[in-house]
């Protein structure tokens, strides 16, 4: 029998979570966005990309952004127009990456919809590929992901510099 450790992820299963000084770590990885743990992929004008840190599969990111704001209906024009071709700029690293079969995208709006953080919106980009779910997530309500979240990082960093300038203008 193989034994999987995974000590990083009690604080998650227990229902605790890191809290930051402000009390919001996508602020904080906005805020520092150089600094490794955070997981920051990407900065843009009026958002913040990173890396989930309890991931559904490797390369799951977070689009967040840079105002704290509960609901896309609250954040500025500026920030609202700038989304969809960041989702984009996302899936393109992401295709660039991993060669997925497939993308989820959404997001949860409010603590009734199952928002993790309903104070600060944000959005999920997935990716997926034919058969990516396997035993682990029906029977031990747990999910594989091979590739360490720095690794990961260290992957995904360059190519939204590469692609990121090939988009612009």
């Amino acid at each position: 029998m193989d034994v999987l450790f995974t000590p990083w992820r009690y604080a998650y299963i227990a229902g605790t979570r890191e809290e930051s000084a402000g009390g919001c770590f996508l602020c904080d990885a906005a805020a520092e966005p150089d600094e490794v743990q955070r997981l920051v992929v990407h900065v843009a004008a009026h958002h913040v990309v990173l890396l989930n840190r309890h991931p559904y599969s490797n390369g799951h990111l977070l689009v967040a952004p840079r105002q704290h704001v509960a609901s896309p209906l609250q954040a500025s024009a500026a920030t609202r127009a700038e989304a969809w071709p960041l989702l984009l700029l996302c899936q393109r690293v992401l295709e660039a990456a991993y060669a997925p079969d497939g993308s989820n995208i959404g997001m949860n709006l409010g603590k009734a919809a199952g928002a993790g953080i309903p104070d600060h919106y944000h959005l999920h980009v997935v990716p997926r590929w034919q058969g990516d779910t396997n035993f682990m997530t029906a029977v031990a309500d747990t999910r594989l992901v091979p590739e360490d979240l720095l690794q990961t990082r260290d992957r995904l960093r360059p190519l939204f510099a590469t692609l990121a300038a090939g988009s612009a203008g």
